[in-house]
């Protein structure tokens, strides 16, 4: 860090993405990655669009927002792209949550919402999960700020409904609640109908996860005209083409794909019932999971020792050293053939 920062910035703690080492050839399951490749046609739309990278992309991002708004049943007016969804997450705590304006996310949760908060001065407030790990919906009833609550939890995998969800937008009318559904696809309910009833309400969405573009970086968000009139307003004080030429193209086609995308999800979920029932079998306690991945802790099993043995057998996990879940490890779900060498790997290391 250079002298020249600025002070508002020099005390950040950033955030820590997943590793990607490169020292040899791991199975992967530490990002939340699709184990899958992304649908045909998303590689024949990218490499056709590339021939034509001498030419900005559409700041409007017609094609996807319209291809967005048939898919879920709502307007264009109602649908924000852009660069992930983390570009999304940030854009609403800039615009909501910003120079002491109160802010309430959970203090198990995505470790962005709190680097956000930070990096825009929000007078936040991290709200505990309960003993079980889940979120009390009551706790966030009437609070009268900004709120961000990841359906399903990351990195817990723990899930609202979508009635608990609207005890909380509906009970706090004059704050936006943002409902970030990256992992909504892998066996979590939706909250995306509520955006027509409640003009508070902003859900947030990916590509990365359950149609295969993590690579990409393509997020979106539907809500109210007002609210998505409030994200493009911050977009074009920014940066008006946030959004690549190939990954709009490489965004339509998967909406197109979304057959082949929502069976690779499916078989995701088959794949984290088998991988979940083999844990708890070898003695694990496992969270119950609507994301891809689960939440694992062997009781008595130092979590560290546990990630640091597996990377040294070539199987990559998450592991946070936090406090209260230090000896969990959040496993992301692979092909059957990956979770196969995952089991086989912890058993020796249990037995060892």
């Amino acid at each position: 860090m250079s002298r020249y920062l600025s002070e508002k910035y020099s005390a950040l703690e950033v955030y820590t993405p997943g590793e990607q080492p490169r020292d040899m050839q791991y199975v992967k399951l530490n990002t939340n990655e699709s184990p899958y490749p992304p649908a045909p046609g998303v590689v024949e739309a990218v490499t056709a669009e590339a021939r034509r990278l001498e030419l900005y992309s559409d700041p409007v991002c017609a094609d996807l927002r319209d291809a967005l708004a048939r898919r879920y049943g709502v307007a264009r007016e109602n649908v924000f792209v852009s660069n992930g969804s983390d570009d999304i997450l940030n854009f609403a705590f800039m615009a909501y949550a910003v120079d002491g304006a109160p802010a309430f996310f959970p203090d198990i949760s995505y470790g962005f919402y709190r680097v956000y908060a930070d990096l825009h001065k929000s007078n936040y407030r991290q709200i505990p999960l309960k003993e079980d790990f889940s979120i009390d919906p009551q706790d966030y009833r009437g609070l009268g700020g900004f709120i961000a609550i990841a359906n399903p939890n990351a990195p817990t995998g723990m899930a609202l409904s979508m009635a608990q969800v609207e005890g909380i937008v509906q009970s706090n009318p004059d704050g936006v609640v943002l409902i970030d559904e990256a992992y909504v696809d892998f066996g979590g309910e939706s909250c995306l109908p509520l955006t027509a009833k409640y003009d508070n309400l902003l859900v947030v969405r990916t590509f990365s996860k359950s149609r295969s573009l993590a690579g990409a970086r393509l997020g979106f968000a539907i809500a109210s005209e007002g609210l998505i009139a409030d994200l493009d307003r911050i977009k074009y004080s920014t940066n008006p083409y946030n959004v690549n030429r190939m990954t709009l193209a490489a965004g339509v086609a998967s909406l197109e794909s979304d057959d082949y995308n929502m069976a690779n999800c499916r078989r995701v979920m088959q794949t984290r019932e088998d991988v979940a029932a083999r844990l708890t079998n070898m003695g694990f306690e496992v969270l119950p999971s609507s994301a891809n991945f689960v939440f694992a802790r062997h009781p008595g099993t130092d979590g560290g020792m546990l990630y640091r043995e597996l990377k040294k057998r070539g199987v990559l996990v998450r592991h946070f050293d936090a406090p209260r879940i230090s000896d969990f490890l959040r496993i992301t779900i692979g092909t059957p053939e990956q979770m196969e060498t995952l089991c086989a790997a912890i058993k020796a290391i249990l037995e060892g």
